[in-house]
């Protein structure tokens, strides 16, 4: 077998086993660029004016029981009461030092009400405990509450419960969002890893077939046959 017709059968075998995968690329790269990011993250269902209320004669820190010692400190707005979140583990009302053992389902209905949208009215709410690497609300804190509501893109809101602090949005546009992500970085377990042999794999590949490509491309084009065998008369002649 010459090298023309083996670079021509490596091409055409090359092109139909990643084809699938160049498929994909270009679809999930149409999509990306006609597709508002904000809108993804589902701002159009968030009450984007929303300002924390405003806290004063909070107990102090040193009254706290708090054996470790105070790392990080952060203040939630739960049912218009303060309340510390510390050390990312233990959530403290800001006005008695109470302990408070994460927030109810009500707390959370309230906590969604004040991000959502108005208009969204509430389908269900349940306690998720554990999730795979697939799933929607995957990298954050749980437990966590998913309030449903009842809209044609099924609109999911989550808060979680130890803290109570209200998470995210999802809906069927992010979730179309995600999944050809997934496609796009080729990283079918957690979505975000762009150094994947797989990746590398298909990479590589695909910039061999497009070079076998080129290569085909001189190999068999007339004008350049006859340039380079005008050009070879002439060294010839000379």
């Amino acid at each position: 077998m010459n090298r023309v017709k083996l670079i021509r059968k490596s091409h055409r075998y090359l092109g139909i086993f990643l084809g699938i995968q160049f498929l994909f690329w270009t679809i999930s790269g149409l999509y990306f660029s006609w597709t508002n990011i904000d809108e993804i993250h589902g701002d159009h269902f968030k009450k984007l004016d929303y300002e924390p209320n405003y806290f004063t004669d909070l107990v102090e820190l040193r009254d706290l029981n708090i054996q470790r010692g105070i790392q990080r400190i952060e203040l939630r707005d739960i049912d218009e009461t303060p309340y510390y979140w510390i050390n990312n583990e233990q959530l403290f009302n800001a006005i008695t030092g109470e302990i408070k053992d994460g927030v109810t389902k009500e707390d959370a209905l309230r906590i969604a009400e004040k991000h959502v949208k108005s208009s969204l009215v509430v389908k269900d709410i349940e306690l998720v405990t554990q999730i795979d690497n697939h799933h929607e609300y995957r990298g954050r804190i749980l437990p966590a509450y998913v309030i449903s509501y009842l809209h044609e893109e099924n609109v999911k809101a989550y808060v979680s419960k130890a803290d109570g602090k209200f998470q995210t949005v999802r809906y069927r546009g992010w979730r179309w969002f995600d999944f050809l992500w997934m496609t796009h970085t080729m990283d079918y377990q957690g979505r975000d890893n762009f150094n994947s042999y797989l990746l590398r794999i298909f990479s590589l590949m695909g910039l061999i077939t497009i070079m076998s490509g080129f290569i085909l491309w001189f190999d068999s084009s007339p004008t350049l046959r006859r340039i380079f065998k005008k050009k070879k008369l002439e060294n010839i002649k000379a």
